[in-house]
């Protein structure tokens, strides 16, 4: 899962990581993403991780934020 890779180095709380992880699965969902090895994933774990950082605690709102931030809405 892209999303675990890319936040082992950081310095995360549990509930951080929780929201986080979230946020990428109904990201994922919303463009009925499967395949964790598309590279599309990790695009969408960097844009779930920029929109959490610029504030955001509900992950259905990280989400949506990071899948119009992308483009494909």
């Amino acid at each position: 899962m892209p999303i675990n890779r890319l936040l082992k180095d950081g310095e995360y709380t549990p509930d951080e990581l929780e929201r986080l992880n979230k946020a990428f699965s109904l990201a994922l969902r919303s463009l009925s993403l499967v395949d964790r090895n598309d590279p599309l994933c990790e695009t969408i774990a960097r844009k779930v991780i920029e929109m959490a950082a610029e504030g955001g605690q509900d992950p259905r709102q990280i989400a949506d934020r990071a899948v119009n931030g992308i483009g494909l809405s």
